[in-house]
């Protein structure tokens, strides 16, 4: 089963809310909301509140998974017996990883 077009936009979708580009969009929205809305309340400003802090716990999430990830590289590379296929799993949808990891897990299990 292929990923639908849906499962890669949602997994862009969390890719790009990791980068400071996202950050700066909120920033723009709030700035743009205040100017043109009828100011900020405060629900409104612990709504922004909360947008900035899941931004920023996705960003440092995406970091750690990146290091994680450059790590496991090193690992695969200076182990001889690694399958190739598994160096490229950050390429798949996560879906289709776990249906990986079942597989594997399946065929390994006495």
């Amino acid at each position: 089963m292929t990923p639908t077009r849906f499962h890669r936009s949602l997994t862009v979708l969390g890719d790009w809310l990791g980068t400071p580009l996202a950050f700066g969009a909120a920033t723009v929205f709030a700035v743009l909301w205040f100017i043109f809305g009828d100011g900020m309340n405060w629900h409104d400003v612990a709504a922004m509140i909360t947008v900035y802090v899941t931004l920023l716990i996705l960003r440092a999430d995406r970091r750690d998974n990146q290091a994680i990830q450059a790590k496991l590289d090193e690992l695969l590379r200076a182990h001889g017996n690694a399958r190739e296929a598994f160096a490229h799993l950050d390429s798949k949808e996560p879906e289709e990883i776990e249906r990986i990891r079942a597989r594997e897990n399946q065929t390994i299990a006495p």
